[in-house]
């Protein structure tokens, strides 16, 4: 099986921030979502683990840390690797979990390449 996960850390970290929508957002802050999803964007390649990821939510911002990364070829690959219980609402099946994927992200986006981010938060 091939390892997908990208956890070397840069020397120097960088700074990344990306906008969320508040369910998501509220879950990270409450510490039960760990894991990010997001689609192979160029600003997510960009991203290693050791950066710091802001969240953006209205006026509302939370400071994490990336401490690992992995690339999929699709959302269904992602969530047979990846603990499903730390990416979407408490109680969320894996058919609830990839239709909340494929309802932000069509499949032209899903071909980028999917991208599981797991996060720490950092103290404020």
């Amino acid at each position: 099986m091939k390892d997908n996960t990208l956890a070397t850390p840069r020397p120097q970290p960088a700074e990344h921030a990306l906008n969320i929508r508040k369910p998501y957002f509220d879950l990270i802050a409450t510490g039960s979502k760990t894991i990010e999803i997001r689609v192979g964007y160029a600003k997510i390649r960009k991203m290693a683990a050791g950066d710091q990821l802001l969240f953006h939510c209205g006026d509302d911002t939370l400071t994490t840390r990336i401490t690992a990364l992995a690339e999929y070829a699709s959302f269904e690959d992602m969530l047979d690797a990846e603990d499903n219980t730390a990416i979407g609402e408490p109680g969320m099946d894996r058919d609830q979990l990839l239709a909340a994927c494929r309802n932000i992200y069509p499949p032209a986006k899903e071909a980028l390449g999917v991208f599981a981010i797991h996060l720490t938060r950092l103290p404020m």
